[in-house]
């Protein structure tokens, strides 16, 4: 293994050496001309040697600078995901399922910051100028000054970008962007690595936004490293079921304002339409109370989202029951029928259960436990909760229920769209809300016996 060559430096002027003398010949100064040890050690090829870089502008924690300022670009759901606007030289990812609308969501956003005098260039490299705009004349913005771009060349690309300087680039998508100084076909783990952090780097040092489409696998990830989610400062996902009119886009990461934003669109024959109020969209199709049917107020970000959970018991025609779920999490559920059958004595051996979130949401927020268990003793029961009753809570292991989250929030959304009542934990900070009655239950028994009757005994299990 080859060491590093040691260098010898003048401390006085920065003149470099190959070995040591008295007398410094840059600058004429004695014994100033000292050994300056390897930044690294290894192989030379690999180690750092002892060639200096330049010294890093250092700064405390009191320095003070101006929010940086953001660009609004009239989708106001858009604007609420990044966080109240686009920043400049931002990297944003958006992913998504093929066909669910991401190419027509920043047409149409590309569109809007057009208009506003941002200078857009769209760089697509999955379809020809003209099939874009075929979908531009569809969607009625024609008349919006965005320029069109159709190559796959990552060094082209960054030629054109850095001629004619805009202030906002789209490319649709990553992974079809190859580069020549990679030996790999596009779409490998190399290429999509290489161009992304040549994009990022590229819009960084020239104070441009850009944003990158992202392919994702059968698991809902974005296809390619996960090491392109690190390099760019928010990463959004396009979220929706075919079936479904509805989409949502989510912030998963967001370096300039909250994660876990949702902005909520309907997919119409003119593109992406905004949906101001998704709880009352969400809830349109809701007709007569019917068991298994209870309304969930969540908080998606920091807005308060009401949402209808459906369940279905019947019994399991095969030795081993089903568990089925549409929106929320598996392992969740499993709990949920392990605690009402260990605290509360209500068993689901030989039923099949179903769980769908409707309208194509998707729940993570432990707070909708209470009502995934509500929908499941409805069901079970074949009783239906009253239609104006919003369910929240969260169930331990123990059976005992916990306080969750933005309570005021969770009613106030209720109230707005005709609720009267909610039942939640005990606990927590008290809200009161004008025309809501509020019931405060402490444990999962005590909720089984007051909501449906008089539970059954525990089995000592």
């Amino acid at each position: 293994m080859a060491k590093s060559k040691t260098q010898f430096n003048c401390s006085s002027c920065g003149a470099q050496f190959s070995k040591w003398s008295g007398r410094c010949e840059g600058c004429g100064e004695w014994n100033t001309i000292v050994e300056e040890a390897p930044f690294g050690a290894g192989p030379t090829g690999s180690s750092l040697g002892a060639v200096k870089g330049r010294r890093i502008e250092l700064s405390d924690l009191r320095t003070e600078e101006a929010p940086p300022p953001r660009t609004l670009s009239g989708v106001k759901e858009l604007d609420r995901v990044l966080g109240g606007g686009l920043v400049p030289a931002s990297a944003i990812l958006v992913g998504g399922d093929p066909g669910i609308g991401k190419s027509t969501l920043l047409l149409q956003a590309a569109a809007r910051f057009a208009r506003q005098g941002v200078k857009t260039i769209y760089v697509s490299g999955e379809e020809a100028s003209a099939q874009v705009r075929m979908r531009a004349q569809r969607l009625g913005l024609t008349e919006s000054p965005v320029l069109l771009a159709a190559d796959t060349n990552l060094r082209d690309i960054l030629t054109t970008l850095e001629a004619e300087k805009p202030k906002l680039a789209i490319i649709d998508s990553i992974q079809t962007m190859w580069s020549d100084s990679v030996a790999s076909a596009p779409g490998s783990v190399s290429q999509v690595r290489a161009a992304a952090h040549e994009l990022t780097t590229f819009a960084k040092r020239k104070g441009m936004a850009i944003v990158l489409v992202g392919h994702v696998t059968k698991d809902g990830q974005i296809a390619g490293p996960r090491v392109v989610e690190h390099m760019v400062d928010t990463v959004l996902y396009f979220e929706g079921e075919r079936g479904h009119q509805f989409r949502i886009l989510r912030a998963v990461k967001n370096r300039f304002g909250p994660a876990d934003e949702i902005g909520v669109f309907e997919m119409t024959g003119r593109g992406l339409a905004e949906v101001a109020n998704p709880s009352a969209l969400f809830l349109a199709d809701r007709g007569a109370p019917t068991p298994g049917s209870v309304v969930f107020a969540g908080i998606e970000g920091t807005r308060p989202v009401l949402i209808e959970l459906q369940a279905l018991v019947a019994p399991s025609p095969h030795s081993q029951s089903r568990r089925t779920v549409v929106g929320w999490d598996s392992g969740r559920l499993a709990m949920i029928l392990a605690v009402l059958e260990s605290r509360c004595g209500i068993p689901f051996a030989g039923l099949d259960v179903y769980l769908n979130v409707a309208g194509g949401m998707k729940i993570s927020e432990p707070a909708a436990d209470l009502a995934v268990a509500c929908a499941l003793i409805s069901a079970r029961e074949d009783s239906a909760l009253p239609a104006e009753t919003v369910v929240f809570g969260e169930i331990s292991l123990s059976g005992a229920l916990r306080s969750v989250s933005q309570t005021e929030n969770r009613l106030k959304e209720a109230q707005k769209l005709g609720f009267t009542s909610a039942i939640a934990p005990k606990g927590g900070k008290s809200a009161k809300v004008e025309g809501i009655n509020f019931n405060r239950i402490g444990d999962l028994a005590s909720f089984v016996e007051e909501v449906f009757g008089a539970a059954d005994k525990p089995t000592g299990k």
